[in-house]
Order: C-alpha cells, then structure tokens, then sequence
C-alpha cells in the first residue's frame, strides 16, 4: 500500500506479565525481530490504533516504548546489520483474517 509507513517499535518493560501482553500485543500489528523490538508496515489509521492500545497496556512510570518512523514502507529499504542470526527485511504481502 502506497499510504504504509515502516516503523520499528522497541520496548522496556518493567513486569514480565506486562511484557507478555505488549508482545502479544504487538504480534497484530508486525513482525517480531528480537525480545522486545518489532518491524511493522501501518497505516496512519493502523499506527494510531497501535500506539492508543499500548498506551493503554503500558504503566507511564515504569515502561517505555520507542516508535522509530523509517519513512515510506515501498520507498524506504532499512541497512540493516545483523550479528549472528540472519535478517530478512519485511516484506508486503497479503494478510487473510
């Protein structure tokens, strides 16, 4: 989609059972990379919906959450450097729900 931006979206989250449902949480919206890091391709509509839920799972004073904006999801093609297991950046694909 021409409208998709790519985000990575990392996390610090002080309770293992609070971590648990932002991990969960994050599975909807895109592809995990490691523990607490995410690559996702979302909309405006989609990259609000995501940031309004996890403000809601989240403790303000305990956790953070970084939401890194790469730019244009067709346009933009992430250097990535990986160190031990390989990398695959993301790709656009149909999603059936």
């Amino acid at each position: 989609m021409a409208d998709e931006r790519l985000y990575i979206v990392a996390y610090d989250i002080a309770h293992e059972r609070r971590w648990r449902r932002v991990f969960k949480l994050m599975h909807g919206y895109g592809r995990w990379l490691q523990l607490s890091v995410f690559q996702c391709r979302l909309t405006a509509r989609r990259r609000a919906e995501m940031a309004r839920r996890l403000e809601e799972t989240i403790h303000g004073t305990e956790d953070h959450v970084l939401i890194l904006d790469l730019g244009p999801a067709d346009a933009v093609d992430p250097r990535v450097e990986s160190l031990g297991k390989s990398f695959e950046a993301m790709k656009r694909a149909a999603v059936v729900i």
